[in-house]
């Protein structure tokens, strides 16, 4: 038998976290107070997933009872279970591999390349004193904020906790009101060009192809 700790792991809280923010500060580079503001949000979410996936499960802790009692027949405190998506739609082998994982990989890897693909359009816009229109600008209006949204779902699907899910639509709900902001301040400086662009492109998701 493994009788190694399932939580109460805090230095893997500690590293998994300034891994994961140090990763992302290297994609989406925050330079102004609403960079950072954003960025400081999604740390913050990062940093509450991860206490719950190595530190202390409060969500399994809240919801203990009720899962003892509709899957009796699964140790909720191993760190398996913490899938809880995988477990509660019975995927019982290795929730590793299971298809909830799976999709979670797809969204964070996404988000990441987006942030990164954004950061290096947005920058040679900057340095040019232009709009930023190519690349996933293209596309959507808001990239960086998209990626970090799609980051953040990614982490849901793979660990859903309660403070998770609680801060998600608050997090959201920031990131239209800071790109809110950010559209009046840029349509300000470019005026007609930017009217023209926002007109045909979406805030946050794409349209298909043609539409």
């Amino acid at each position: 038998m493994n009788d190694a700790p399932a939580y109460g792991l805090w230095p893997l809280v500690i590293i998994n976290s300034l891994v994961f923010i140090m990763f992302a500060f290297s994609f989406a580079k925050p330079q102004t107070s609403r960079d950072w503001r954003s960025f400081s949000a999604f740390s913050a979410f990062l940093v509450a997933l991860f206490t719950e996936m190595y530190g202390f499960p409060l969500t399994i802790y809240l919801l203990s009872g009720w899962l003892q009692s509709r899957y009796p027949g699964v140790d909720w405190f191993a760190h398996d279970s913490g899938h809880l998506l995988e477990i509660l739609f019975g995927w019982r082998a290795n929730p590793h591999f299971g298809p909830f994982h799976l999709l979670s990989f797809a969204f964070i890897g996404g988000g990441f390349i987006l942030l990164s693909n954004a950061w290096k359009v947005l920058y040679a816009a900057q340095q040019m004193h232009t709009l930023a229109t190519a690349g996933p600008y293209a596309r959507i209006r808001h990239p960086q904020y998209a990626g970090f949204v799609l980051i953040m779902l990614g982490f849901l699907v793979q660990w859903p906790t309660l403070l998770t899910l609680l801060m998600f639509p608050v997090l959201v709900f920031m990131y239209v009101r800071l790109a809110r902001r950010e559209e009046a301040e840029v349509e300000a400086e470019f005026g007609k060009i930017y009217q023209k662009y926002k007109a045909k492109t979406p805030m946050f998701i794409p349209r298909l192809r043609g539409a």
